[in-house]
């Protein structure tokens, strides 16, 4: 077996668990996300797909409290898979890609609604975490 070790010592990067019922009911039997959410609240992406589509009508504190929930569901599941409070959390892997843009959704309202500072602080923890979420994610 090969372990792969951190040569640089920082933390190891983080990845949450699939949820494959979630992925099943929005991809395969077309839920709507509202009712993932309410099904699975724990599965950051159907959140962040409810923030993008809100954001998206102009329905921007509704995309941001969409956000804001996703985010921190998506906090919580980091902390349970050993997440520390910092350290890369990996866009290529699927599971993590609902806290991502759930992140970059956050960063996205908060500046609309001109709360600067949490705007940056937003984007600053989406391109620490993953430089490649960053660069996909960022408008």
């Amino acid at each position: 077996m090969t372990t792969h070790k951190n040569l640089l010592g920082g933390p190891e990067p983080t990845y949450l668990p699939e949820n494959e019922e979630a992925y099943r009911l929005l991809s395969e039997e077309s839920r709507p996300p509202a009712e993932v959410a309410a099904k699975h609240p724990t599965f950051s992406l159907a959140w962040a797909i409810l923030a993008d589509d809100a954001f998206e009508a102009g329905r921007v504190v509704e995309s941001y409290a969409y956000a804001r929930t996703g985010y921190h569901r998506g906090l919580d599941a980091l902390r349970r898979a050993g997440w520390k409070g910092h350290g890369p959390v990996p866009w290529g892997h699927r599971a993590n890609q609902g806290f991502l843009r759930c992140l970059a959704a956050l960063a996205r309202a908060a500046g609309a609604i001109d709360e600067k500072d949490e705007a940056e602080r937003c984007r600053q923890f989406l391109q620490d975490s993953s430089a490649e979420a960053y660069t996909e994610l960022k408008r």
